[in-house]
């Protein structure tokens, strides 16, 4: 009995043995595998993390366009207007780039005003003057503005489109207007250039009364150191039309209207008698203009 214990646990001991040596080796034979798999790739995640994965773009800065290859500008103008006779005055403007569509500028003008009831006559030794004009009248305009292209023209040809709107005080200068009064003429009713008392002094209707001793008008500047101050506003608005072929020369010309008012009336007739005098000078010159310009840019 005793000995048949004994070989049932001595084949118990012998059996446990060889399982465990068994699951040992089965083990071992298993995790190579397991290494094996998991190092390998796994081949269809990565044509999916490569599809997934977003994709970066690099901004490209624009080239400058011809347009916007300046940034200044600056042009002389010839001014011709319906207050002003045949030849209005000049002008110069300096403008700045401020984006694609719009400049910013300043300008300055002068020009001189007229009466639209001036009439010229021709004395009796050949001289021409003015009846009853007792000064000239002149403006100086400086301004600011803004300039808005309309339509651009090509590079090197074409035309633009441009329209401008400015606003700036008016400086009215009133300059006398000086005759040749021949005041031995107006006694002896001879006219002698020789020998008569002839004076250049301001045109005045009242002590001029006789028109057979004006002999001739003075010279432009005689009166210059009388000059009055008359302080003023302007508006203006006007379109523009560039052309040429070359992108640093500026050509064109300007068409719009301007108002303008004075503090007081710009007396350029003198009446024959006071009630006309506002009949014939006024406060408020409103007009139309065209202006002739040339330049450059840089």
């Amino acid at each position: 009995m005793h000995l048949l214990s004994s070989r049932f646990f001595g084949l118990l001991a012998v059996g446990l043995l060889a399982a465990g040596s068994i699951q040992a080796q089965d083990s071992g034979r298993s995790t190579p595998a397991r290494a094996a798999s998991s190092s390998a790739p796994e081949p269809s995640s990565s044509p999916a993390r490569a599809a997934q994965a977003p994709l970066r773009s690099t901004a490209v800065p624009a080239a400058p366009s011809d347009e916007q290859s300046y940034r200044k500008e600056f042009v002389f103008g010839i001014n011709f207007n319906n207050q002003g006779g045949l030849l209005g005055g000049a002008s110069v403007r300096s403008s700045h780039v401020l984006d694609d569509r719009f400049l910013r500028f300043w300008s300055i003008e002068g020009v001189m005003l007229k009466n639209g009831k001036e009439v010229r006559f021709t004395s009796v030794v050949g001289g021409t003057y003015i009846d009853r004009k007792t000064n000239y009248a002149f403006v100086l305009r400086p301004s600011v503005g803004l300039q808005r292209i309309l339509f651009r023209k090509a590079a090197d040809a074409g035309v633009q489109v441009n329209a401008l709107l400015s606003v700036g005080p008016s400086i009215g200068l009133l300059m006398p207007y000086y005759i040749s009064y021949d005041r031995t003429a107006t006694k002896t009713r001879v006219i002698n250039v020789q020998t008569d008392d002839i004076v250049n002094e301001q045109y005045d209707p009242y002590k001029h009364t006789d028109s057979g001793a004006i002999l001739d008008h003075g010279p432009l500047f005689s009166g210059i150191g009388q000059t009055q101050v008359v302080p003023g506003f302007h508006l203006r608005g006007g379109l523009s039309f560039e052309y040429g072929r070359y992108r640093d020369a500026v050509t064109g010309l300007e068409v719009g209207f301007l108002v303008e008012g004075f503090t007081k009336r710009m007396v350029i007739l003198s009446p024959g008698t006071l009630s006309d005098t506002d009949a014939l000078n006024h406060k408020f010159f409103p007009s139309v203009y065209l202006t002739l310009y040339f330049g450059h840019r840089s």
